[in-house]
């Protein structure tokens, strides 16, 4: 069985990490892995194949940013010649990015069946760029893997076929079981920022809603930044967040509570999840991750595809609009404790990646 994988971006190295692991280990699976380039600074990239043990790309497209539409349909060009050389069994990709959906799009225009991680999420946003991708990816995937009940009853909702969809749980939430521990032995993060577990917030911006409007975008880091005078920040920067800043003409050097720096590993970023006080962010991942580590998250958004985090209370939405202040806000949720919050098996055992390694064996052998 040849199976061509199509990663682009941060998460998807992360969730990839899990089933690839597996793949390598079945002598009868040979996995075809294809690097768009979508997100090409090294620390969000080639740091994570080496950290998780993922085996080098075997193509690099070297795609890089770009407005959505001329991106996804460079990766849309590359794809395709891709999958015409290799002709693998099935395509398999991961999330909501424009790498997926252009990899979905270039197998299914050529037969290839496609199998989708993370299948039947939905914010109900379509001015969402993931949300769109989303979408389109799961009505052209053949096996749609879902991570909670709710996916399947939003699929089913759409008119996917029942039989497509397999409930198998979550595969980051194998991958924070695997490199959690891992984490906690080799990462040496907290000692290097000097930071104390359970005395930081740790804050993660990178949405184009959030980082491509400048209003949202000063809001956020004017909380932050007051935030910053009680409570040490730690804020990853991500390349397109630290452009808008620098466009904005926006200073923060002079809090010497707000620690502004670069992208990290994976190992270091579940460390610093790991022990923070509170998680402010707007990506989806880092939602999930939170609450696999019990940590309470403020969500820096209108809504989150999320919905059972928000329902049980360890999540909580707070966009940066002009309704409350967000640094109180961000306050409040500080003020949440493990005792007040559940901790539902929402997102299955930890063996989904072998899950869909099965199914997948099975659908190609069939």
């Amino acid at each position: 069985m040849k199976i061509v994988t199509v990663l682009g971006a941060r998460p998807q190295f992360i969730k990839a990490a899990a089933v690839s692991r597996l793949f390598l280990r079945a002598p009868v699976v040979r996995e075809i892995l294809v690097h768009t380039g979508q997100h090409y600074d090294q620390n969000l990239s080639e740091i994570f194949f080496r950290e998780l043990g993922l085996p080098k790309p075997d193509y690099n497209l070297g795609i890089g940013s770009g407005n959505h539409g001329a991106q996804t349909g460079r990766m849309l060009e590359a794809i395709e010649q891709v999958l015409i050389t290799e002709m693998p069994d099935m395509l398999l990709v991961y999330g909501d990015t424009n790498s997926t959906l252009a990899g979905a799009l270039a197998a299914a225009k050529l037969h290839i069946p496609v199998a989708h991680i993370e299948a039947g999420l939905r914010s109900f946003n379509r001015r969402m760029p993931e949300e769109l991708n989303r979408v389109l990816t799961d009505h052209v995937s053949s096996l749609l893997f879902a991570p909670t009940q709710s996916a399947i009853t939003n699929l089913v909702r759409e008119g996917v076929s029942a039989e497509k969809i397999h409930r198998v749980g979550d595969v980051m939430y194998d991958a924070a079981l695997y490199y959690g521990a891992k984490a906690e032995q080799t990462s040496t993060i907290l000692d290097k920022l000097g930071l104390t577990p359970g005395n930081y917030v740790l804050a993660t911006i990178h949405r184009a809603e959030n980082t491509d409007d400048a209003v949202r975008l000063r809001r956020i880091f004017d909380a932050l930044n007051s935030l910053a005078q009680t409570c040490r920040v730690v804020v990853p920067l991500h390349p397109r967040t630290r452009e808008a800043l620098r466009n904005a003409n926006y200073d923060f050097s002079a809090n010497p509570g707000l620690s502004i720096i670069d992208p990290v590993g994976y190992l270091d970023m579940v460390m610093l999840e790991k022990h923070a006080r509170l998680i402010a962010t707007d990506s989806g991942g880092v939602q999930k991750e939170a609450f696999f580590y019990k940590v309470p998250c403020a969500t820096l958004r209108e809504e989150t595809e999320w919905v059972e985090l928000v329902e049980s209370g360890w999540n909580t939405l707070a966009p940066p609009d002009d309704s409350v202040p967000l640094r109180e806000r961000l306050e409040k949720i500080m003020q949440k404790t493990i005792v007040d919050l559940g901790h539902d098996d929402f997102y299955g055992s930890g063996a989904a990646a072998e899950q869909i390694v099965s199914i997948m064996r099975k659908t190609t052998a069939d």
